[in-house]
């Protein structure tokens, strides 16, 4: 069941959206009933939930708009108070979810109500960046506004030193899907597309589109419960990108939105995944390491691709992007994602993608420059491919499927097994 702010409160859990970016003509964002919707009907326990309208107050210049949600905050605020005085309702069930500005007003209204405990939870989805970024915990949202705090940014991308989101971290948990810059589905390529759709609006749809993105994985993970998506603790998106931050250890990965883990580390931890450009957003994460021998001096920049067996699905001709070129003995790491749940990755097929232009001038080094007696040492070797996946911690080794045959040239393609690797010697596995 659900109630509106101002009906007749019950002691359950409340959730209350903090709407902030109204129309042009002044109505509510259709998201917001479409959040309404899926905290209604897909959470197993009924909840009710409440709407924060202050459309009057943030439908002016935004430096005002900006002053109004410290304003909006407080009032949040005494109706917590009066719902704890009219039916002992306990704030800790409160849970915040505040979007774009309303993710600080959400912040105003934990650091605004007395005594303890704090509010149980506040969610900001992609909080709004200018004027906010750089500013003290106690004049933004932060993470000593609620028991847990955790937020989504989507949008941080600087134009002349500002961004629509902030970039700085501001909970317990912030998440930082696709680097949190910008979205995929969101480019300016697609402006034609919302030309279409929505004429004259078409350049603020398509800046929203990345925007509001936070919104829509958030009531992603309400409408998807066997398709979470997982963030994983890392430094940048650089070192994400390598495969490097799959870990899940002391906590370094959770959940991303509704159903994340309530676990508050001892400080804020920055989290980074990849998601799709549409719902169900969640992909599987992999980290491969390969490791090549080649015997050309200089580095040599290649195409390759992998098909992918697993013991559910195949993905064929899976783009891979070393970042840079192939050196003597050289081990490469980096990050492959898959739109769908292939199983436990049991064959890997490595090719050499390189076009037959490729292919004769590698002949044509190889004539300047012989490689011995035997002129089948002439490719790359691929000893090993390590592979991690994210979602379930697995760690798997893949040996070639024929041991006699190490050489990889232009256009041709190795199958490789699971395998056991030891110091003194690598032993296929039976399967």
């Amino acid at each position: 069941f659900k109630i509106w702010v101002g009906g007749p409160p019950c002691p359950s859990p409340v959730r209350l959206t903090t709407a902030a970016c109204p129309q042009v003509d002044g109505m509510l964002e259709s998201w917001i009933w479409q959040m309404v919707a899926a905290l209604t009907s897909q959470l197993a326990q009924p909840v009710n939930v409440g709407l924060v309208d202050w459309i009057s107050l943030a439908h002016r210049h935004y430096a005002v708009a900006v002053r109004n949600t410290r304003r909006v905050g407080q009032e949040v605020a005494s109706l917590l108070h009066w719902l704890e005085e009219s039916v002992h309702f306990s704030r800790s069930n409160v849970h915040l979810i505040g979007y774009s500005l309303g993710a600080h007003v959400s912040g105003f209204a934990g650091s605004s109500i007395n005594g303890k405990p704090k509010i149980g939870r506040i969610t900001g989805l992609d909080p709004a960046g200018p004027l906010f970024e750089g500013a003290s915990p106690r004049d933004r949202l932060s993470s000593d506004d609620a028991d847990f705090v955790d937020a989504i940014h989507t949008f941080t991308r600087e134009h002349m030193g500002l961004s629509v989101g902030i970039k700085q971290p501001v909970a317990h948990y912030d998440f930082y899907p696709n680097g949190g810059a910008f979205q995929p589905g969101c480019h300016f390529l697609e402006l034609y597309k919302h030309i279409a759709e929505h004429g004259l609006n078409a350049i603020p749809q398509t800046i929203k589109c990345a925007h509001e993105r936070s919104v829509h994985l958030f009531i992603d993970s309400l409408c998807h419960e066997d398709l979470q998506s997982t963030g994983y603790h890392c430094r940048d998106m650089d070192r994400f990108s390598q495969g490097l931050c799959l870990s899940c250890r002391r906590g370094h990965c959770n959940t991303l939105g509704y159903h994340i883990r309530r676990e508050p580390p001892g400080k804020s931890k920055m989290l980074f995944l990849v998601t799709r450009a549409q719902s169900p957003f969640k992909v599987y994460h992999y980290q491969f390491k390969v490791q090549f021998i080649s015997q050309i001096q200089k580095p040599v920049e290649p195409t390759f691709t992998m098909s992918l067996l697993g013991t559910k699905e195949e993905m064929k001709k899976v783009p891979i992007t070393l970042g840079e070129g192939i050196t003597s003995n050289k081990t490469h790491s980096f990050l492959i994602t898959l739109d769908m749940d292939i199983g436990e990755l049991i064959r890997i097929k490595f090719k050499w993608e390189n076009s037959a232009v490729w292919a004769n001038i590698w002949n044509t080094v190889q004539t300047i420059m012989p490689w011995g007696i035997q002129p089948h040492h002439s490719g790359l070797v691929l000893k090993t491919i390590r592979v991690k996946a994210g979602e379930t911690q697995q760690r798997m080794t893949f040996c070639p499927e024929n041991m006699d045959d190490l050489q990889l040239h232009p256009t041709q393609e190795k199958v490789f097994v699971k395998c056991e690797v030891s110091a003194k010697k690598t032993k296929r596995k039976l399967t």
